[in-house]
């Protein structure tokens, strides 16, 4: 019997849960400015992640290692006021978390304090589980991540995919049931056999929110710099790119460009 879909006026943690009990599929993109964020929240996105990612399409870096969290904390706080419906997700960053609960309790505080966000994000399972509980009994929500995990890079020496091979298989199905356990909303999984990824979101009660995990999981997400084709260099196979903005930008701009070098603008129509 189908569901029929609940029209949300904003979305909540509670939402997301609702979403995955009625069968509808979670949407969520990133996005780091005001301007690029009213457009999401406007076409309808339900989460929008404010992710570290940043370090990479916004300020060049070849890793998500260097950003920092006064520098998350600035883009999310220009998100959060650009939106009107979506849940604002806020990537813990780098060095933030890791090493001890507290700071973890204190970086999270500041980013939800500062910025407006209605939750944070944090990579790995068990290893950081003393920090996800302290944040949680702060009332903070917190949203899971496994699989492959940015911040843990030079850990693994490649960016391919993790969990095919049994032993890490489990332990990412044990720590996704971990993180059900101690009370993250959701989870993302990165970059996972779909076969597992799917296994993982029938065994929890929270959503699952995939990035190159297939199909089988409850909602799915992409840098929104990928997924309009401003970046032309980043091609993996779970990238689905729905424009070709860097072709049709540099066209444009380079319009602009001959148009002024030839006097052509502006025209008299374009001066007071």
């Amino acid at each position: 019997m189908s569901v029929a879909k609940k029209d949300y006026k904003r979305i909540t943690t509670k939402s997301l849960i609702e979403m995955k009990a009625n069968g509808e599929k979670i949407s969520m993109l990133t996005a780091y400015d005001f301007t690029m964020a009213k457009i999401v929240d406007t076409a309808g996105v339900d989460v929008i992640l404010v992710g570290d990612s940043a370090s990479n399409v916004m300020a060049g870096h070849e890793t998500t290692l260097p950003i920092t969290l006064d520098q998350m904390i600035y883009h999310a706080s220009s998100v959060v006021r650009a939106i009107s419906r979506s849940l604002v997700v806020v990537d813990l960053p780098f060095g933030s978390y890791q090493s001890d609960p507290k700071e973890a309790l204190r970086s999270s505080i500041r980013i939800m304090k500062e910025s407006g966000a209605h939750a944070v994000k944090m990579e790995g399972g068990s290893e950081i589980k003393d920090s996800i509980k302290k944040i949680l009994n702060a009332g903070i929500p917190v949203m899971g991540h496994l699989g492959l995990t940015p911040q843990s890079i030079y850990k693994f020496g490649t960016y391919t995919v993790r969990a095919k091979e049994e032993e890490e298989a489990e332990k990412l199905l044990q720590d996704a049931k971990l993180l059900e356990r101690i009370g993250c909303f959701a989870l993302v999984l990165e970059k996972i056999p779909a076969h597992l990824a799917q296994k993982v979101a029938e065994s929890i009660s929270i959503p699952v929110i995939g990035i190159g995990a297939g199909g089988g999981v409850d909602g799915q997400v992409l840098v929104i710099h990928d997924m309009l084709g401003m970046n032309n260099e980043f091609s993996p196979r779970f990238l689905r790119r729905y424009m070709n903005l860097y072709e049709e930008m540099t066209t444009a701009i380079g319009n602009y460009v001959t148009d002024v070098k030839s006097a052509d603008f502006p025209n008299e129509k374009e001066q007071y």
